[in-house]
Parts: C-alpha cells; sequence; structure tokens
C-alpha cells in the first residue's frame, strides 16, 4: 500500500470513528436529552402526585363551589349563561394558571439553589435549553390535565358535555407550557422564596382577577378590558368557554396568542436560567 492510499485509509477510519460534531451542538434539541428530563419529572412525579393532585385539583373545585353557590345565589346568569357554568369554564384556567406558574416558579428555585439538581443534569449530556424545555412541557401538560377536573363540578352543575370539550386538555396544555415558562422566568429571577410574594401580589392575581373568570369585562372600565386583550389568561378563558358553548371564527386569535406568548416565556426562561447557570 502506498503512502497516499495509508493516508486516505487513516483519513477514512478518523471519519467514522469521530462523532458529528454538528448533532452535538448547543442549543439544539435532542429528543434523548427531552425525553431524559421528561422522564425524571415523571419518576419523582410518582412520588408526589397525591399532593400535587390533591393541591391541584381541591382548590379549583373549592373555587367553583364558593363563588357558583355563593354569587350563584345573587346571579343567575352572565350572557345568557347560568352563572355557575360561567365560572365553572373560567375555573379551568384558573387551575392551569395555579398549577403550571407556582410549579414553575418554586420547583425551578428549589432545583436550581437549593438541591443543585440542576447543575447535575448538567454534568450529562443535556444543556440547559434542554432542561428548560423539558421541564415546561411536563408541568404544562400535567397542568392541562388538572384544569380539566373543575368541568366534572360543571357537570353535576347542568353544564352540558359537548364534543368539542375533548380539546380542553390541549388548551390547557398550550397554556400551561406558557405559564410553566414564565414560573420558570422568575424562579431564575429571585434567589429566596420569600421573594415570590412580589410576583404573587403584582402578577399572578391580576391575572387571575382580570381574566373573565367569575365576572364578565364588559363590566370593567375600558382601560381594564383593554389590558385584559394582552392577559394569556383571559384568551383560555374565552377558549375554554367557548368549546363548552360553541367555537367561533375569533377563536384562532385566541390560539395565536396562547402560543405567542408560550414562546416568548420559553424563550425568557431558557435566557435567564442559562444565566444562572453558567457564568
Amino acid at each position: 500500500m502506498s503512502a497516499l492510499d495509508q493516508t486516505n485509509a487513516v483519513a477514512a477510519d478518523r471519519q467514522v470513528s469521530e462523532p458529528d460534531v454538528s448533532a452535538l451542538e448547543p442549543g439544539r434539541l435532542e429528543s434523548g436529552a427531552l425525553a431524559g428530563v421528561v422522564l425524571r419529572e415523571w419518576i419523582v412525579f410518582l412520588r408526589f402526585w397525591r399532593t400535587r393532585t390533591f393541591s391541584a385539583i381541591v382548590e379549583p373545585a373549592i373555587y367553583l363551589l364558593a363563588f357558583g353557590l355563593g354569587f350563584g345565589r345573587l346571579v343567575a346568569s352572565v350572557n345568557h349563561i347560568p352563572y355557575v357554568q360561567f365560572v365553572g369554564t373560567g375555573t379551568v384556567a384558573t387551575a392551569v394558571l395555579f398549577s403550571a406558574i407556582f410549579s414553575g416558579m418554586f420547583d425551578s428555585l428549589y432545583k436550581r439553589r437549593y438541591q443543585r439538581v440542576y447543575d447535575a443534569m448538567l454534568a450529562a449530556p443535556v444543556d440547559v435549553e434542554e432542561i428548560v424545555t423539558g421541564e415546561v412541557m411536563f408541568i404544562g401538560v400535567r397542568a392541562g390535565l388538572y384544569g380539566s377536573a373543575p368541568l366534572l363540578v360543571a357537570f353535576a352543575f347542568g353544564l352540558p358535555p359537548k364534543p368539542a370539550m375533548v380539546l380542553i386538555p390541549v388548551i390547557g396544555a398550550l397554556t400551561g407550557i406558557g405559564f410553566a415558562a414564565l414560573g420558570m422566568f422568575f424562579g431564575a429571577l429571585v434567589q429566596t422564596f420569600d421573594a415570590f410574594g412580589y410576583v404573587i401580589s403584582g402578577i399572578v392575581t391580576p391575572l387571575f382577577l382580570v381574566a373573565g373568570t367569575f365576572f364578565p369585562l364588559s363590566r370593567l372600565p375600558i382601560w381594564a378590558r383593554d389590558a385584559a386583550q394582552v392577559n394569556t389568561l383571559y384568551h383560555c378563558v374565552e377558549l375554554v368557554r367557548h368549546t363548552a358553548l360553541g367555537l367561533r371564527t375569533v377563536d384562532i386569535v385566541h390560539v395565536a396568542v396562547v402560543v405567542i406568548f408560550g414562546l416568548i416565556a420559553w424563550r425568557a426562561a431558557v435566557w435567564r436560567t442559562e444565566a444562572r447557570l453558567i457564568d
């Protein structure tokens, strides 16, 4: 074998043995890494599913019963909809919000600062983008399923089931992914659990109240109605309500707002978490 042939053979062997560096570039979402992050979340969830599920389902159901049976005695209907059904469809979005954003906030801070789980995960072939993406996907899908629980209570109070309601867990999951990402963004901003008081009082509570959950936005001042248009929870409420009462062409706009919000919150969570974890 000539020297030229030997050189070509060595180059060919090196090309076969060396991994494809482009497939390992940071910033690429690898399906194996995402599956590993989601699997870890699932295994941890199996140990604590009773307490997580109880709080995520029972609290919105209590809101529904309190407002539905309480105000329902004073307000018979809203926009020709029985009030308990009006609240029942709105409470779905509330359950999604609480389940997604609180898990994103508290869990991410605990894992990052106290347990150092993210540092351990970065030692494996997983980057920050895959950690954030895997976690918000798991939390969002779980929130979508939890959000369907108030419907069962609403059914008991006369809400008629409709085929379009099968879309409600999907709507909840899309919204939950965005709010989970927003929660992770806040979790990467603060250093203590006490700092979440600013987020809960200044952001979560207004989102919760100005979303058309317990009363129609038409009763609010014009400026509040305009502000509600950028509230993702309002668009989730409208989507859920329309699946129960009849879909409309404007729902395309609601879906677009939910998706765009989710993408922005996801990128913000990745950016801020990366800044915290990587010097």
